[in-house]
């Protein structure tokens, strides 16, 4: 199985760095299986031509404006995720549709795609994510090792370093 977990979005506009603090976190705390590739996208667009193309399964992580309340979570699979894009939260997300629209012209679409995502709370110039947003990362990463669970590729938490372990209090 060949998959692809994407964090997709701007770091510089607040929430809509919320896919790439995701995919930041599955890696920091988590092994990842062999047939799994982790990337960072940012706001890519056509660049990720030839890097999502023939996925078996492709997962993006982002902020998506679904028109529901600031912090609302959101897992769309398949044909579900049209509809997500159509109404843009952000730059990157045109380049990321007609990237997959042109994949599936080419034949060379992922056979599956699963968004998991957020509807953001600020866009604003900033580094810092919202607090609602910056709350919800936790949930969002449980709901990104339930997918890859789910297709039996599950991360194994990371052992906890030893430094850390030697500063934690005793029981």
């Amino acid at each position: 199985m060949n998959v692809l977990v994407l964090g997709a979005g701007n770091i510089l506009l607040s929430d809509e760095g919320i896919g790439v603090r995701v995919v930041e976190a599955l890696q920091d705390r988590y092994s990842i299986p062999d047939a799994v590739e982790v990337l960072d996208g940012g706001t890519c667009g056509m660049g990720l031509l030839d890097v999502l193309a023939g996925r078996d399964h492709l997962i993006i992580v982002d902020a998506v404006n679904t028109g529901r309340p600031p912090g609302t979570l959101v897992r769309l699979a398949d044909d579900e995720i049209p509809a997500a894009f159509r109404t843009k939260s952000s730059p990157h997300q045109l380049g990321l549709q007609d990237v997959l629209a042109l994949l599936h012209l080419l034949d060379k679409a992922p056979r599956r795609l699963t968004v998991i995502g957020v509807q953001p709370s600020s866009l604003d110039l900033s580094l810092e994510l919202s607090p609602l947003v910056a709350g919800k990362l936790d949930e969002m990463l449980a709901m990104l090792v339930a997918e890859l669970t789910a297709i039996g590729l599950a991360p194994v938490p990371a052992p906890v370093p030893a430094v850390a372990a030697e500063l934690a209090p005793a029981s």
